[in-house]
């Protein structure tokens, strides 16, 4: 504070303001922006984080060339090297060109390649669940911290599927809810465990590449298939070793002597009842509830679904049965008394490897999170003077579009939706702005005459070399990595 004429005057900071994205956060020296990403230095806004390059070349062994610490740029091919977005900053205000345009040689072609940090809104996650344990009905909706940030959809072959954010969570609802769903994104993305609560149904730690925690208990493997598919892949197993094999499975329940696998092995029949709903011979649906039992079922004692044994059918006393989940993780055998009632024995020899084989064929329980997002809008005006010549030929394939360079899948009809395994990005790819929104590394890569045919920014273009030696605006600094590697 400076004094005068016995009066204090306060000496205001001098601060300039960050025009990276729509919050135009005024930022004193030596500050951080609210987003983490941008900060005043020496007066100048400079990207906090380096720009991150791919290193795509292989040496004998299969073993990634290193290039942190050394002269690594010397006598290297440009086609060696890829520029992803990581790093790079945004275009916003979008009227000017990205923040990178690459060009380099590929092949003996010329390649174009436009990074820019995507601000999104629209966009979220799509996560892949592998477990049969019932983690909510579809439709649920999904909470983290008792905020909405997804919901339950379709349960697929072996695994369960959630949708979490979206624009409607993100800017629909509450101030709170828009936070903690991009809290929720920008860590699964980042490939960090996150907590997800189901209305009315289970606890789920997802973190994208490991195992499922279902409830307090780590899944181990996925199912081999339904009942019914597991018994048409090993009821030849089973033929000579016991009389009767029920698969219990939420889905499809199998029973070896009534499917049409037992029936070309010759099984005979053998009385069995099951309660359900029945299907076509030896497939039952709806054989008890949902939940974190049996192949899935709500049920500890797999004898439940079992109805009275007819012995005008095949019943008889001594029958064994074996009872089994679709990952082999319970299984038990039983022998009918005099009363045809079923009788709980020591598991025989003679079954155990077939029980074994069947865990043995269930691939490892694993969470996947995808990337998912629109990117139309105004970015695209980081591209080319005329945004919809992008968009075209992304739908016509002539415009690659990649994700902190990872392979993306572009959805048919119009706009630029994708998806991207955030797994194959550098760690750390993804950042957030606290509109909310997520933003996401995207490259657009084309040849160079198409560049110049969507009418881009021609004049903004430099060699990958150039970029890597004097950076850029937002990019001081640059880091390069092998493929494969995180970006730590």
């Amino acid at each position: 504070m400076n004094t005068t004429s016995g009066k204090e005057t306060r000496v205001r900071e001098e601060k300039i303001r960050c025009d990276a994205c729509p919050v135009m956060c005024y930022i004193g020296e030596g500050k951080i922006g609210a987003c983490d990403r941008y900060a005043n230095q020496g007066g100048e806004i400079v990207r906090c984080d380096p720009l991150t390059v791919l290193d795509r070349t292989l040496e004998h062994g299969g073993e990634v060339r290193p290039f942190l610490g050394r002269d690594w740029h010397d006598g290297l091919s440009t086609d060696d090297l890829f520029v992803t977005a990581v790093g790079a900053g945004t275009t916003y205000p979008d009227y000017k060109p990205a923040p990178f345009l690459a060009s380099r040689e590929v092949d003996g072609a010329d390649f174009v390649t436009v990074v820019t940090e995507a601000i999104f809104s629209y966009c979220g996650v799509k996560v892949k669940i592998d477990t049969d344990r019932h983690l909510g009905h579809e439709g649920a909706v999904i909470r983290h911290q008792g905020e909405a940030v997804g919901l339950m959809i379709t349960s697929e072959y072996g695994s369960q599927m959630m949708s979490l954010g979206g624009v409607d969570h993100l800017t629909g609802g509450s101030k709170l809810e828009g936070r903690v769903t991009c809290d929720v994104l920008l860590r699964l993305l980042n490939r960090e465990a996150v907590t997800l609560t189901v209305d009315g149904g289970a606890e789920v730690v997802v973190e994208a590449g490991v195992a499922p925690i279902v409830d307090g208990q780590q899944e181990a493997r996925m199912r081999v298939g339904c009942g019914s598919a597991t018994i048409g892949m090993f009821a030849s197993q089973w033929q000579g070793l016991v009389d009767e094999v029920v698969v219990v499975d939420d889905h499809i329940t199998g029973v070896v002597s009534e499917h049409q696998a037992g029936k070309v092995l010759g099984w005979p029949d053998t009385g069995i009842r099951i309660k359900g709903r029945r299907s076509t011979p030896g497939r039952y649906f709806q054989v008890a509830e949902p939940g974190l039992g049996w192949g899935g079922t709500n049920i500890d004692d797999p004898l439940s679904i079992l109805g009275p044994w007819l012995e005008k059918k095949g019943a008889r006393e001594g029958l064994s049965l074996l009872m089994v989940s679709t990952t082999g993780e319970h299984a038990a055998y039983f022998e009918l008394d005099a009363d045809l009632e079923p009788q709980a024995k020591p598991m025989p020899e003679a079954l155990k490897p077939s029980v074994a084989l069947i865990a043995e064929n269930c691939e490892p329980a694993l969470c996947t999170v995808m990337f998912m997002g629109g990117a139309g809008g105004s970015l695209r005006s980081g591209v080319t003077r005329n945004p919809v010549k992008l968009t075209d030929a992304v739908q016509a394939g002539r415009a690659d579009v990649t994700v902190g360079g990872a392979k993306s899948f572009v959805w048919p009809g119009g706009g630029i939706t994708l998806m991207a395994d955030v797994t194959q990005t550098p760690k750390g790819a993804f950042g957030m702005v606290p509109t909310p929104a997520i933003v996401a590394p995207l490259e657009f890569t084309v040849s160079k005459e198409e560049y110049e045919a969507l009418g881009g920014h021609v004049d903004s273009v430099r060699d990958v070399l150039d970029i890597l030696q004097s950076g850029g605006a937002y990019a001081r600094d640059s880091h390069v990595f092998g493929k494969g590697e995180d970006s730590e």
